[in-house]
């Protein structure tokens, strides 16, 4: 397999995942790389612009995002 079977791979990383703002509970959706392993980032609501913890764990197959308050 060519180019596309790589690129094919490269999509697979990408998941999207929906979730509610713990703040407002306003719902959202958040695009997510598995191929950068387990990550922890920050991101505002859309919608109140408080910042949402993101905690995504990953062994670039199975994972797992913690949703959280910047202060928990």
């Amino acid at each position: 397999m060519g180019a596309s079977g790589g690129e094919g791979r490269a999509e697979k990383m990408l998941e999207s995942q929906e979730y509610d703002c713990p703040y407002c509970g306003e719902p959202g959706e958040v695009v997510l790389d598995l191929s950068g392993g387990d990550q922890d980032y920050f991101e505002d609501c859309a919608v109140c612009c408080r910042p949402i913890r993101f905690g995504l764990h990953t062994d670039g197959e199975a994972w797992n995002l913690e949703v959280r308050r910047e202060d928990d």
